[in-house]
């Protein structure tokens, strides 16, 4: 199938050729006609599975179909995401999807100064991209109004409940119109997910495009087993290697993550670091870095598990394993992009065991180790 055979109009079909996209993916071959339906939708797809396309692409025609003035006189579309870079990320693709619309969108989210988004938002906008915590304020400081709204997106909602969003959630959905479309995309399908679905969907359709829980097959991963004390050695002695064209290193904290940076740049190995202690400032030009492949490492705690969307990254290294196995998944998913190949290595040291069972149990596969390493653990057998 391609893009031309989903009933899509003449400007998406131009901006999407623009992008270089000639055949959809799953869940943009099966998503995009239910949503062009009027239908309520849950969508359970992996990271890099091309997912935003998939609701961005319909929202912006149902809008464009609807338009009788080019000025936007209300918000009608409200896409809720729990991280900034996200957001971001979603708005960057409105704008190359909607280029030819005239649809006017725009973004909020918190750590940076409000009024440049205020400022948009007097102007008018059609689809607002939003981070909870911002889209309240805002609200309360009667910036922005719902009551037009129309579709409703719930992206990575797991990650949303899993940051502790879920209050913030609630008090969004009740300034809603309960007569709306509610769209909700998840990689993963806990049972608050479930309990969430039955009070804000109707009758709604499931799109699945692969088991909730399975990591991308062409994903190739291996795990090193190896003492807390040594990963630093094995993280240098990999990156000085010329396997790894870029990569992804995931730590558990913020502070973790800075003593990565700055044990790799006494290699001399260059580095930037992006997690919730920096600000938006800091976070994007460091994600902006790495996008560009002005710097080759780029150091993340889980806040960027979600966010971050860069072509052709070769290498996710899980410098501490994640104590939730459903995190793996989504980490690793930043690689393997949209069937790509890619590579995801994990340290796992002794009292990291436990949550490498975790995770082999719930991809259903073992990981393969990595044996002629010069940092081997010695009870990795045991």
């Amino acid at each position: 199938m391609k893009f031309e055979n989903l009933d899509l109009i003449a400007p998406i079909l131009k901006a999407v050729a623009r992008e270089g996209y000639t055949v959809p993916t799953p869940i943009q071959e099966k998503a995009i006609p239910k949503i062009l339906a009027g239908k309520d939708l849950i969508g359970c797809a992996q990271t890099g599975t091309g997912k935003t396309a998939a609701f961005a692409i319909p929202i912006l025609q149902i809008l464009q179909k609807q338009r009788t003035e080019p000025r936007a006189k209300a918000i009608k579309a409200l896409i809720v995401t729990p991280t900034r870079e996200l957001a971001i990320q979603i708005d960057e693709s409105l704008t190359s999807y909607g280029r030819y619309t005239g649809i006017k969108h725009t973004v909020v989210y918190g750590g940076v100064s409000q009024v440049p988004q205020t400022r948009a938002l007097r102007a008018g906008v059609e689809i607002l991209v939003a981070t909870p915590g911002r889209l309240l304020d805002l609200i309360n400081q009667k910036y922005i109004s719902l009551k037009n709204i129309q579709v409703l997106v719930l992206d990575e909602a797991d990650c949303m409940l899993d940051m502790g969003f879920i209050h913030d959630m609630k008090k969004i959905l009740k300034l809603v119109p309960v007569n709306r479309q509610t769209l909700l995309f998840s990689a993963t399908m806990p049972p608050e997910i479930i309990k969430l679905i039955k009070t804000i969907l109707k009758n709604p359709v499931k799109v699945e495009v692969t088991p909730t829980s399975t990591t991308v097959d062409t994903i190739k991963q291996r795990v090193y087993f190896v003492e807390r004390k040594d990963k630093k050695s094995l993280l240098i002695q990999l990156l000085k290697g010329r396997d790894i064209d870029s990569a992804l290193v995931f730590t558990r904290t913020k502070h973790g993550a800075d003593k990565v940076v700055r044990d790799l740049a006494k290699a001399m190995i260059t580095a930037q670091a992006i997690h919730g202690n920096k600000s938006q400032g800091a976070r994007q030009l460091a994600l902006n870095n790495f996008k560009a492949k002005r710097t080759r490492v780029l150091v993340a705690t889980d806040i960027a598990a979600r966010g971050i969307d860069v072509e052709e990254l070769s290498h996710v290294i899980n410098f501490d394993l994640p104590n939730v196995p459903e995190t793996y998944v989504h980490r690793i998913g930043r690689t393997g992009r949209a069937g790509t190949g890619g590579t995801a290595l994990s340290f796992c040291a002794g009292e990291e065991r436990e949550y490498l069972r975790d995770i082999q149990k719930l991809i259903g596969k073992k990981i393969p180790i990595v044996e002629q390493q010069n940092y081997a653990l010695k009870i990795a057998r045991k």
